[in-house]
């Protein structure tokens, strides 16, 4: 692969650490209805929004996911220098906990260990927002006694801006390779980095069990596991870490 990589994950790269995917079958979003995680549904109605919000994080167990093989892979080649940064779609948090270097990191759609004050603007864990949380109300900031702002997840909903594409721009303009990872690259505006890329000359490595729309401009295409995949690809070795610390945000 031409220096410098840089990785593009999805959903699939996460599966195998029993975080499920939302769009293949059986995935979040045959389970849950999508329209119900708007950001217009967000200010319509908070308390429902959150009473659904808290259900789709346990369905989706991510909180206490451990990272896979691939995610460790990539974050040993982003701390050896063979990997410039890891651009990911994915709020599960899994590349940070992995030891990915938080400015060498993109979350494109946010993290969903973490939530946002609407008033005050302070990040708080996402776990103490869900333990003060009561069925049929939506949280309030305690950041201090008179804040009480709505708390909102530190993800991007269906209908915002994404706020981080000008970041993974920057870097996958500048990618001599773009390792593109668990993605079925359906999904806008993320999807759109791929071209991009091979706009500015780099060459395209895909690691995806489905085909994708890119397949034909990729110089390489594996089919395997990401976790077996990745590890192999980075001359890695593929054995899963046992950590199931939680991601620290301060």
């Amino acid at each position: 692969m031409r220096a410098p990589v840089v990785a593009f994950t999805g959903a699939g790269l996460s599966t195998a650490s029993g975080v499920p995917d939302f769009r293949s079958p059986g995935g979040v979003w045959e389970r849950f209805d999508a329209s119900e995680f708007t950001i217009d549904r967000f200010h319509a109605d908070p308390a429902r929004f959150w009473d659904r919000r808290a259900r789709l994080i346990a369905a989706m167990d991510y909180l206490d996911a451990a990272p896979n093989a691939a995610h460790v892979a990539l974050a040993e080649a982003v701390l050896r220098g063979d990997v410039a940064a890891v651009v990911t779609q994915n709020v599960d948090g899994l590349h940070a906990k992995a030891g990915t270097p938080a400015e060498r990191l993109v979350e494109v759609h946010g993290s969903g260990h973490r939530c946002v004050c609407l008033t005050c603007l302070r990040r708080e864990d996402a776990r103490s927002v869900l333990a003060r949380r009561v069925d049929g109300e939506a949280p309030p900031c305690v950041a201090t006694a008179s804040c009480g702002g709505l708390m909102k997840p530190d993800v991007v909903l269906f209908g915002e801006p994404v706020a981080a594409m000008p970041e993974a721009l920057s870097w996958v303009r500048e990618a001599g390779t773009l390792l593109v990872a668990g993605t079925s690259l359906r999904v806008f505006p993320a999807a759109g980095l791929v071209d991009v890329a091979l706009d500015a000359g780099a060459e395209l490595v895909l690691v995806n069990r489905e085909p994708t729309p890119c397949d034909g401009a990729a110089t390489r295409v594996l089919r395997g596991a990401v976790e077996d995949e990745i590890p192999r690809l980075l001359g890695l070795p593929s054995s899963p870490p046992t950590d199931k610390s939680p991601v620290q945000y301060t």
